[in-house]
């Protein structure tokens, strides 16, 4: 393996080892995200301090998550962090890692809600990190968050990440499509409900990248083929009685199922039911209202 002496020789570092297994502009984030982690500093402090000398720990580290990397790791896991609509959200083996995606779910949710004077109760199925709720409460000062999970393990990432984020939210663990009365009694009425549930089928697994296979969550991932909006439905009967008037439910969705989730969703009786896409152009959310 090559060496690396300076902060400058990590960028080349990466490169030279990591070319076989990714493209170079993943390589290049890799070492960005390394840098900023290890040292603490932005893009352009890098170049001031390019010629800044590495300690044998910061050596041994970074040879450590090139090390990670080549069993295709993902570096968010590695580094144990990501940034998540301007929060940073911690994460490990028991949560998905946040998508630019669910960035632009909460920014539909903002911009719908950002204008309004009156408080808000908002409950976020299936929180996996927290980035969420906790991004909402961030931006909504007047909102009363809470947020449900079936894993343990999840909501103590999640609280963990709420307090990293100064954020005052309501954790519950629950399964959604077994929520007790008591469970249920705990957390009604809102004026917003969201969830970004398992949507990916069974059989869209061979589609999908080794790096999220073999590390993220199957839990917080997948459904079976034959009953694809298990989640939406359940989260759909329960908004129906917990809701407030004019209530808001908003969902992440399978791009694959934009007509069927609103197909479903008129069915139950939600009003102005809309599949929106995201900024690739794929059928990614669905929002209505009670």
């Amino acid at each position: 393996m090559n060496t690396a002496n300076a902060i400058e020789d990590i960028a080349p570092l990466f490169q030279e080892e990591l070319k076989e297994l990714y493209p170079l502009g993943e390589i290049k984030t890799f070492s960005f995200l390394t840098i900023s982690d290890l040292f603490g500093i932005s893009r352009d402090e890098m170049h001031v301090r390019r010629r800044q000398p590495l300690n044998a720990k910061e050596t041994e580290k970074i040879y450590s998550i090139i090390k990670e990397l080549k069993t295709e790791k993902p570096i968010q896991y590695i580094l144990g962090r990501t940034d998540f609509y301007g929060c940073k959200i911690r994460v490990n083996e028991h949560v998905l890692i946040p998508r630019p995606e669910t960035e632009e779910l909460v920014d539909l949710i903002l911009q719908d809600k950002k204008r309004g004077a009156d408080e808000l109760k908002i409950l976020d199925i299936g929180t996996g990190s927290g980035c969420i709720a906790i991004t909402l409460k961030k931006n909504l000062s007047n909102a009363n968050v809470s947020a449900i999970d079936i894993s343990e393990e999840a909501l103590l990432t999640a609280k963990a990440n709420a307090i990293l984020n100064q954020t005052k939210i309501i954790f519950l663990q629950g399964d959604i499509l077994q929520i007790s009365e008591s469970t249920s009694s705990q957390i009604n009425k809102f004026n917003i409900i969201v969830s970004n549930p398992p949507y990916i089928r069974i059989s869209e697994k061979e589609k999908m990248s080794k790096n999220v296979l073999n590390y993220e969550p199957h839990l917080a991932l997948f459904v079976n083929d034959n009953d694809a909006l298990i989640f939406y439905k359940a989260i759909a009967d329960f908004a129906l009685t917990n809701l407030s008037t004019n209530g808001n439910l908003y969902f992440e969705i399978n791009e694959a199922l934009g007509n069927e989730v609103r197909k479903l969703l008129e069915e139950k009786g939600f009003k102005n039911v809309e599949v929106k896409k995201d900024m690739s152009g794929k059928e990614r959310f669905a929002l209505c209202y009670i």
